[in-house]
């Protein structure tokens, strides 16, 4: 996905289907307006899921090695979430947030900086 301008918002999410979907603790997303970003190389395989919302979600991933590259979530229907992995930047910045904190699990600890939310936040113009 190339991706222009900063994001919207950095967003941690806890939630069981985003711990299952990466295999890890949780996922990290970046939200951009959907005209912030096209993409790039070869097509994508598309994956349509339910979600705590109530509204589905498209991920879009690698065909040939599997690699979770952005996602379609109905409820931002103007944004689109990349996997921050994606970028291959360790400078990246931080999560302002964790959202579906609830499932997170006990024992990991994150930086006092990043907001937590036992679900997810009213959209009220926030992304992720």
């Amino acid at each position: 996905m190339l991706c222009t301008g900063e994001p919207i918002k950095v967003s941690l999410c806890h939630c069981l289907d985003c711990q299952r979907r990466t295999g890890s603790l949780f996922s990290v997303a970046a939200f951009f307006l959907k005209d912030q970003a096209r993409p790039a190389g070869g097509p994508a395989k598309v994956f349509r899921r339910g979600s705590a919302s109530g509204f589905d979600v498209d991920f879009h991933f690698c065909g040939e090695c599997g690699s979770s590259l952005w996602w379609e979530p109905q409820r931002m229907p103007d944004r689109v979430g990349v996997a921050v992995g994606a970028f291959a930047d360790p400078g990246f910045p931080m999560p302002e947030q964790a959202v579906w904190c609830d499932e997170r699990h006990r024992w990991l600890e994150l930086p006092d900086a990043i907001a937590g939310h036992d679900r997810s936040p009213a959209r009220g113009g926030q992304g992720g």
